[in-house]
């Protein structure tokens, strides 16, 4: 875990985000964060934003919605704030309205390939505005500032040591070479009849189990991913009845765990 001693509260922070994602890589999470949007953000959740910061949210930008989808089914999210300055790239901030939302969320999404990089996850050191505002607390000031110059000073320690142990080390990422993918060619078989079990294809060969429950256990009826591990790259999901499955299947299709992988999803044989 990367909190240390910082005691839970409603608002977590991450940090490892790529940020050389292209607009058109967001389309996926885009997908699932359109349906959950209108769903679960209602106007209790949204009270204490000025109607400036409500306009800002309904044109999200890329990453919100992105984060949004992500983040969303571990409970109401009051705020996301992630900026595009040089100190805080890389970085964002999600604010819950409980903190058992926030450490369900530190602890499955803990390490979670977002486009590639593994997130980095921990409870925020100091309150959100949001939540400040909300309980009375709020005091205004250089607050800003000194978030940026926190986030500055850890980017430089980290990217320091990135430096030092990446000489003579290959990367493969960034330019590096990649995996073939089958680019999310359709299945030659014929499609199967609509059933409680989906068949995954075209999954990244580091996907797991617990990657694939927190896409898919959002929706109603989840039991259960099976894995098949003699085939790397495709997997089973398991609903309550087809109707279910086929809620997760229309949201999911084309998700990018890799953005070189987007999952073809269909109706398993029986």
């Amino acid at each position: 875990m990367l909190t240390g001693d910082i005691p839970p509260n409603q608002t977590i922070y991450i940090k490892n985000l790529n940020e050389k994602v292209k607009k058109e890589e967001f389309g996926c999470y885009e997908k699932v964060a359109s349906k959950l949007w209108w769903d679960e953000f209602d106007l209790g959740a949204i009270a204490c934003f000025s109607t400036s910061s409500v306009v800002e949210f309904w044109n999200f930008h890329e990453l919100k919605r992105s984060l949004y989808a992500l983040f969303s089914q571990y409970g109401r999210i009051l705020d996301i704030v992630a900026l595009k300055t040089p100190k805080l790239r890389g970085q964002a901030w999600v604010v819950f309205s409980e903190v058992t939302a926030a450490s369900n969320a530190v602890r499955q999404m803990q390490n979670f390939p977002f486009y590639d990089k593994p997130m980095r996850i921990q409870y925020a050191k100091g309150k959100s505005d949001c939540i400040a505002k909300a309980d009375g607390s709020y005091v205004p000031g250089d607050k800003k500032k000194k978030q940026e110059e926190k986030a500055e000073k850890r980017r430089r320690g980290e990217d320091g040591q990135q430096t030092a142990s990446a000489n003579g080390v290959r990367a493969d990422s960034n330019g590096g070479p990649t995996a073939p993918t089958r680019h999310g060619k359709p299945s030659t078989q014929e499609a199967a009849a609509p059933n409680n079990i989906l068949f995954l294809e075209n999954l990244p060969r580091e996907t797991t189990a617990s990657m694939l429950e927190v896409l898919f256990s959002q929706y109603p009826g989840f039991r259960e991913v099976r894995m098949v591990e003699s085939k790397p790259g495709i997997a089973f999901v398991e609903y309550e009845d087809d109707i279910q499955s086929s809620v997760a299947m229309q949201n999911l299709q084309a998700f990018k765990i890799n953005p070189q992988y987007p999952m073809a999803i269909s109706f398993a044989k029986k």
